[in-house]
């Protein structure tokens, strides 16, 4: 029983043996206080009126109308299309098995928030998304048409962008 106080004390002497002192000695004349920098010269400020801003408003235009896509009736693509709900597109989708688009159901202008990662040509610039009918439309930041999709199958989406790159989605 002695035996394991010992044991115990002498871990405890070792354990505190190394420790020292830290603190800072405010006292200490090796200390020196560093000096002040000088000041340097501030220009004149000058004052006066702005001009008017250009244009007739700060806002931007608002995007043109949706034009069909080239080479594509739209009429075909709704009539083989299944039904869409906006609630079903939310998630992470795997675009033309290369890059990576994002859906969620943030509002963001007349649709709702979206993006690419990974993607090259048009999807770079998609920041949202829409349902309409039975396509998905892919928007720019500005509300321009960049594309549509349509559903083929469980999971599976078809259509192209604007300029005819065709672009399927799934999961």
């Amino acid at each position: 029983m002695q035996l394991r106080y010992a044991m115990t004390g002498l871990v405890v002497v070792l354990s505190l043996a190394g420790c020292d002192r830290t603190a800072y000695n405010y006292n200490s004349s090796s200390n020196s206080v560093p000096t002040p920098l000088t000041a340097q010269p501030v220009p004149s400020v000058q004052g006066g009126q702005l001009p008017p801003p250009t244009g007739s408003s700060q806002f931007p235009a608002a995007p043109t109308a949706t034009a069909p896509m080239p080479g594509v009736q739209p009429g075909a693509m709704a009539a083989n299309a299944l039904d869409i709900t906006k609630e079903s597109m939310v998630g992470s989708w795997r675009v033309n098995g290369s890059c990576d688009m994002f859906l969620t159901l943030t509002n963001l202008g007349s649709g709702s928030r979206g993006g690419t990662r990974g993607c090259v040509g048009e999807l770079t610039a998609m920041g949202s998304w829409e349902v309409a009918g039975k396509q998905v439309l892919l928007k720019d930041r500005s509300g321009n048409q960049l594309g549509s999709v349509y559903k083929t199958a469980d999971n599976r989406f078809e259509g192209q962008t604007s300029t005819g790159q065709s672009i399927s989605l799934s999961r």
